[in-house]
């Protein structure tokens, strides 16, 4: 029997060495396409896909959330986070002296400035955690355990506006969808009575940025918030005087034919089909507004808490948004904005928290009318359970400094280091992240930015903040622009 020769191809397959070494470079080989097929997918943009018909209907995160829910409470001016939530014992030590380091004319924002400043209100141990708390906030330091400061954040802008801009947007300029928008486009509604995303202005004006902090930008007009508050009803939501319910009805069902009829024409008129799901959530609303509007519902007991029948109007009011709030995010609301001062008028610091002139006396003011009421919003929304899934932002757009002001009594703003809190599903209570230095004037240590902050936002409800996106004018637009990164350390 002729045995036929092998090729030297063949004979190499024969070789052990040889086979062995194919095997390992053909095993490499198949990770590695595994890898950048996982690298490419996970750089791949990712657009919710919603009905016209309905678009804010309630969808399914692509990751796995930890959260359902969002309350964001803004304050408007820069909370001082000197004064408030970042314990500096050097600064008390150095009462009055030179901030060493810094030029003989140290001159900031709104021009020169002083000397440094103690902390206008003691700082005391807080909770288990011993977190050092001033009794600025004394109703909220209760809180201590579940709250999870991040010391270390940073801003883009020193202007109240740009800056507010970039807390509640990602961007210093107008144009760009708030947070709340780009949640409710992911994730919709989890009720078709409510839209996805309430905005609650302060009962005094609106915020420093207007109505871009919770506006739409370039996503469809559908996910802007809504704005109304507990001391003034929805605009536009009631019939005209004259017109009965019964005709009122008679007329929704008559537009509704007619809307329906005209549609089947264009099939793909995806803005007849928006405008046509706001017209009947708007009917839905009607009903729906009007009892979640209706604080008389809660008992005596938390109406008090809240401090809803306060004799102070404006601690009154905010108390009544902050209940509002709450009944909200139980009856499916995906995202709530909550405002605590509004855009100044007349003197300086009046109505929002930018100490400029008499830190002592503003921040004593609007503390009162601001603690009560979210120390209770923080208690109720924990002892009905809804803060597991309920993920709580305490946001302002800068801080402070450590002087003050050359022939004043309060600080300048200051963006190079300040303080916010979360509280909530998924979040570590009772920790502090990153610092500030010495004195409070910026940030050292695991340095954040509002990125950062917008990241571990989207992350805790389901969302990859570098995939989440919306095609505009040729650019694939995300909250979190090109930068970010989740802080993986204060999750739970």
């Amino acid at each position: 029997m002729n045995v036929p020769l092998l090729s030297l191809p063949g004979a190499a397959l024969l070789n052990r060495r040889r086979l062995l070494q194919n095997f390992t470079t053909g095993f490499a080989g198949i990770a590695l396409a595994g890898l950048l097929d996982r690298e490419a997918h996970a750089a791949s943009p990712w657009r919710p896909v919603f009905s016209p018909q309905n678009p804010v209907a309630s969808r399914i995160a692509p990751e796995s959330p930890r959260a359902r829910r969002l309350l964001v409470i803004h304050c408007s001016g820069g909370v001082s986070h000197l004064d408030s939530f970042d314990w500096k014992p050097e600064l008390v030590r150095m009462h009055d002296q030179p901030m060493p380091g810094a030029k003989e004319h140290f001159v900031t924002f709104q021009g020169e400035n002083g000397n440094l400043t103690q902390p206008l209100w003691e700082f005391r141990p807080r909770g288990a955690s011993g977190k050092m708390i001033s009794d600025l906030f004394p109703c909220i330091a209760q809180h201590a355990d579940d709250l999870c400061f991040i010391h270390s954040m940073t801003a883009k802008s020193n202007t109240h506006g740009p800056a507010e801009s970039q807390m509640t947007t990602g961007f210093t300029m107008d144009g760009f969808p708030s947070v709340g928008a780009w949640v409710s486009y992911a994730l919709g509604a989890e009720t078709e009575e409510l839209p996805a995303f309430v905005a609650i202005p302060d009962s005094r004006g609106m915020p420093m940025a207007g109505v871009n902090v919770w506006g739409n930008g370039f996503l469809p007009a559908v996910f802007q918030g809504t704005a109304f508050q507990a001391a003034k009803p929805l605009r536009n939501l009631s019939a005209p005087a004259g017109i009965g319910k019964a005709e009122d009805a008679a007329a929704q069902r008559a537009l509704r034919f007619l809307n329906q009829s005209h549609l089947q024409h264009f099939e793909g008129d995806s803005q007849l089909a928006a405008r046509i799901a706001s017209y009947e959530l708007a009917a839905r609303m009607q009903l729906a507004v009007p009892e979640v509007t209706d604080l008389g519902r809660e008992s005596e007991a938390t109406r008090a808490a809240y401090c809803t029948e306060s004799a102070d109007p404006v601690q009154q009011h905010f108390g009544r948004n902050c209940l509002l709030a709450r009944r909200l995010l139980e009856r499916g609301v995906r995202c709530v904005q909550l405002h605590h001062g509004c855009m100044q008028m007349g003197a300086v610091g009046a109505v929002n928290w930018d100490g400029h002139r008499d830190l002592k006396n503003q921040y004593a003011r609007h503390a009162f009318t601001f603690d009560q009421p979210v120390a209770s919003l923080l208690a109720d929304l924990k002892q009905r359970g809804l803060l597991e899934d309920t993920l709580v932002v305490w946001t302002t757009e800068f801080g402070r400094m450590p002087t003050f002001q050359k022939g004043a009594s309060g600080r300048d703003h200051n963006p190079d280091g300040f303080t916010v809190w979360l509280a909530g599903a998924g979040v570590r209570g009772g920790m502090s992240y990153g610092a500030t230095d010495a004195f409070g004037h910026r940030a050292v240590e695991q340095v954040s930015s509002i990125y950062d902050l917008h990241a571990t936002v989207l992350h805790l409800m389901g969302l990859d903040h570098e995939r989440l996106s919306f095609y505009h004018n040729g650019i694939e637009r995300r909250l979190t622009d090109v930068h970010g990164h989740v802080l993986h350390d204060i999750l739970s």
